[in-house]
């Protein structure tokens, strides 16, 4: 039974993109980790922020834009989510912090969250997952061990977006594989469950 429900799970893993610039290496390192989620038999979705007209969170809005309501679904229905950031000023973009402030727990509870960051230095983008690490506990997320911090973002990925240190590949696409396979097993526990729990059921004596 439980071989038949993990066989019939579809696992959904987006990745944010926390950079509006054109031809953004934080976009580059999001579509390699996807691939490492797509590799695990995940269905992956880019949600790139720049197509997404946010305004900003807290303002109090009555009606929230189109944008919002269509972010916070595409998160909601996801098994995983990979958040990628530039390194700015030692903590993640406001961009992305925009983003996260217009959801909350209904989006990320006990969803698979893996991170990606990249810098133009060569001290990496620790600070900012360490940074994307707190929110991620914040809002009852399960942030998976494995992240890829990659410095010096301009000497990695060609202009293609394809990464060209085989090392720094190998760790963006463990990110969306740890992502991918752990929302699975958290998603097949959880229907695993619910199946034991129902033929458990005492019979229903009205139901016949």
């Amino acid at each position: 039974m439980e071989q038949s429900v993990h066989q019939d799970v579809t696992i959904v893993v987006v990745g944010i993109c926390g950079s509006l610039r054109l031809g953004s290496y934080t976009r580059m390192a999001v579509n390699a980790a996807l691939r490492g989620a797509a590799e695990a038999g995940a269905r992956t979705q880019l949600l790139d922020l720049v197509e997404y007209d946010l305004g900003f969170a807290g303002r109090g809005d009555q009606n929230d834009p189109e944008s919002v309501v269509r972010l916070r679904r595409q998160v909601r229905e996801s098994d995983g989510i990979i958040l990628g950031t530039p390194e700015y000023h030692g903590s993640f973009s406001g961009v992305l912090k925009n983003a996260l402030d217009h959801m909350g727990f209904t989006e990320f509870e006990g969803k698979m969250v893996g991170l990606v960051g990249v810098s133009g230095g060569q001290m990496g983008a620790f600070d900012a997952l360490n940074s994307l690490r707190n929110v991620g506990r914040a809002l009852h997320a399960w942030v998976v061990p494995e992240q890829a911090s990659v410095p010096e973002a301009w000497k990695v990925f060609d202009d293609s977006g394809q990464v060209k240190d085989a090392e720094t590949a190998e760790r963006l696409l463990t990110v969306g594989r740890q992502v991918a396979r752990f929302a699975r097993l958290h998603k097949c526990a959880a229907a695993a469950d619910f199946l034991k729990g129902w033929e458990a059921a005492p019979v229903n004596p009205g139901g016949e």
